[in-house]
């Protein structure tokens, strides 16, 4: 092995130490969840495979603003499949997880580029569509109520709109979590912050009605004929309903 190699196989070692401390900082300190964690283990990664390709000397007490707007037009111009480039959403996640990672570095003394001197790209306009009254009557009224199926999509959209839920936080309910008495319940959000939700009359009715006409004994709170619901199954279904109610969005 050359000395150019030995000096390459040194600091990508480096740095993999270093994406190891932020991934146990993220876990302990900032009590991160585990998919939060693999992310910016990928975008890290991704960062690191990419900045060794062209500069194969390359440590973070030596990155500047070329090497990161480099990498910027990379990012740009990667495609993960044929034809398909990343989001600009998802290329901003990409320097959000260097911006924190450099951040940390700095806080425990390494020298490296000021986090604040890496921008994001101008976010896509997007502007946000509203339902009237009306609009989520007829959502809400789109299911049927004679079977369990159609029983449990009424209940699902009910809880969705009385309570804001993330659809991750949904599917991970238990019937054993939900106090009908105090139409209550509660979930751990985001950054595995506990908090309390209080469901509406209504949706804790139509919960009790699809509850008291499933047969079987599983603990999940929703579920289909192969266990509890995904997330893309719920996401789903809102759509079906969303096109069955002719909603503009």
């Amino acid at each position: 092995m050359s000395d150019k190699q030995k000096t390459q196989t040194k600091n990508e070692a480096r740095l993999d130490q270093y994406v190891t401390d932020f991934l146990d900082y993220l876990e302990i300190d900032r009590h991160c969840s585990r998919l939060t964690q693999r992310n910016y283990r990928h975008y890290l990664k991704r960062f690191g495979n990419w900045v060794f390709s062209q500069r194969p000397d390359f440590t973070m007490e030596t990155l500047d603003l070329v090497t990161v707007t480099k990498y910027r037009v990379y990012l740009s111009r990667l495609e993960t499949k044929p034809g398909m480039n990343l989001s600009r959403a998802t290329q901003d996640y990409h320097l959000i997880a260097l911006r924190s990672f450099i951040k940390l570095l700095i806080k425990r003394d390494v020298p490296t580029l000021a986090p604040e001197k890496i921008e994001l790209g101008k976010s896509e306009s997007r502007s946000l569509k509203f339902l009237t009254t009306e609009q989520v009557e007829r959502l809400l009224s789109s299911p049927g109520i004679s079977d369990e199926r159609q029983l449990r999509d009424k209940a699902i959209l009910e809880v969705l709109f009385s309570t804001g839920l993330r659809v991750s936080e949904l599917v991970g309910l238990n019937r054993e979590t939900i106090d009908f008495e105090r139409r209550e319940f509660g979930v751990i959000g985001k950054g595995g912050r506990p908090r309390v939700v209080f469901l509406s009359v209504r949706s804790g009715r139509w919960l009790k009605t699809y509850l008291a006409k499933r047969q079987d004994k599983g603990k999940a709170l929703f579920v289909s004929d192969a266990g509890r619901l995904t997330v893309r199954s719920v996401q789903r279904l809102v759509a079906k309903y969303c096109h069955k109610a002719k909603l503009p969005v």
